[in-house]
């Protein structure tokens, strides 16, 4: 990690310190560390100082230690003994998984649309019309991570907080095999408009139309992944929570 990308997510993370109760809690700092994860701060193989995130984020070791512990079940991250704490690299496996996962969440998300709390479609406009403007300004990260918002708003949908705390953890997994696309725009671009065609439908009441043009966008977008992935990540990588890291790294 370069010492401006470490500069950029201290300073970012600082600005969290007002999320978390005084002394914070490991769930809470879970949270914090997972969103930033999922906006794409932190790339696959990076090593996490304790140092840096105790002093961004105001808490203890002991605090962190217990999010890292959360993180780490949920296969964000990995531990190396003597070594520290690493965003985890995912598999090709791990796509295959993500995107079967996803098919189910957002799939039924989708069909109980016509129950949706209030205000649900409405954070699926918005998250599109982020993306758009991103776009625009040819920010493609920002593309990215309003893409994340979209999708969590698609399972939100279905009013189930269960669902959505699933859905937060699964699309900061996702935003990680994101970021191993070499051509940010030429993925994100065209599904920007599938995005908008999914909001149009449900906003008149075609869940079904919708649920198949999701089914079709989510086939096509893994395949793009699995086309992309770079070829040393086999899917003889050790499965997250392990305690092992994945046999690549980014330089630290």
């Amino acid at each position: 990690m370069t010492s401006a990308m470490r500069d950029d997510w201290v300073a970012r993370l600082t600005d969290d310190r007002t999320r978390l109760d005084l002394g914070g809690y490991g769930e809470r700092v879970a949270d914090v560390l997972r969103e930033r994860i999922t906006e794409g701060v932190f790339p696959p193989g990076v090593r996490l100082s304790e140092n840096a995130l105790c002093e961004a984020l105001g808490v203890s070791r002991n605090t962190l230690r217990e999010a890292f512990r959360l993180l780490s079940h949920e296969g964000l991250l990995t531990h190396e003994f003597n070594r520290g704490v690493f965003i985890r690299e995912l598999t090709a496996a791990d796509v295959r998984d993500i995107y079967a996962f996803r098919r189910i969440i957002e799939g039924a998300a989708i069909l109980a649309a016509a129950d949706a709390p209030p205000g649900a479609l409405d954070r699926l406009d918005e998250a599109v019309e982020a993306a758009e403007l991103a776009a625009a300004a040819g920010d493609w990260a920002q593309v990215g991570t309003a893409n994340m918002r979209f999708h969590q708003a698609v399972a939100d949908l279905a009013g189930n907080s269960r669902l959505s705390r699933t859905a937060r953890r699964l699309l900061a997994e996702l935003r990680l095999v994101f970021l191993v696309v070499p051509a940010a725009q030429a993925f994100h671009q065209p599904y920007i408009r599938y995005n908008r065609q999914i909001h149009q439908l449900l906003v008149t009441g075609e869940f079904d139309e919708a649920h198949r043009v999701l089914t079709d966008y989510l086939d096509a977008a893994e395949r793009q992944l699995l086309d992309a992935f770079p070829p040393q990540r086999t899917d003889s990588a050790p499965p997250a929570g392990s305690g092992r890291a994945a046999p690549t790294r980014a330089p630290r």
